[in-house]
């Protein structure tokens, strides 16, 4: 399972794709927080993140099709998919190691957000925000991604067209959310 992960890992970001993707999520959620005023967390008078754990979900619909949507889709498509059949792995490690690699990319962009939270922390004054409640919203917005990932690579595995992977995961996991 830990090879699988590893490739996957490997393969994410030796293209510019993977790094585009983060770097599209990082910059649309800092864009939305703290520029545009419609949105802005300057604008509440109080130290929340409470815009961005709304804004989040709706960002990640994109972010999540788009890292997975190659996982399997590529294997059928380029053939690969018989030689890791072949391998001495079950189904369950080839699938649970494209899930883990999805995941660590998942988290490796939710990362970098904790800058919001120690910025809207610095600049909160006294009172502070409340840790916990931020806590439970990190762990929350993380399981979702979870969900969106095993959703996502679902749909990868349905097609060996990597487009229509991440339109089918986009439109799954919009319906399925509950954000409609």
């Amino acid at each position: 399972m830990w090879a699988v992960c590893k490739k996957e890992f490997r393969q994410f970001f030796s293209s510019l794709t993977g790094y585009i993707a983060i770097i599209v999520f990082l910059l649309l959620t800092g864009l939305l927080l703290f520029v545009f005023p419609d949105t802005s967390i300057l604008d509440f008078g109080y130290a929340s993140l409470e815009k961005f754990f709304d804004l989040a979900p709706w960002v990640l619909l994109l972010l999540i099709p788009a890292i997975s949507m190659r996982s399997f889709s590529d294997e059928y498509r380029s053939g690969t998919f018989e030689i890791l059949q072949s391998k001495p792995l079950t189904c369950w490690q080839i699938v649970g190691g494209k899930y883990l690699a999805c995941l660590l990319v998942i988290a490796i962009a939710l990362l970098p957000t904790w800058i919001y939270f120690f910025s809207v922390q610095h600049l909160s004054g006294q009172t502070g925000m409340d840790l916990g409640a931020t806590m439970a919203s990190y762990a929350g917005l993380f399981f979702l991604t979870a969900i969106f990932a095993a959703v996502a690579l679902f749909c990868s595995s349905l097609t060996s067209n990597a487009m229509v992977a991440f339109i089918a995961a986009g439109f799954s996991c919009f319906l399925g959310s509950g954000l409609a």
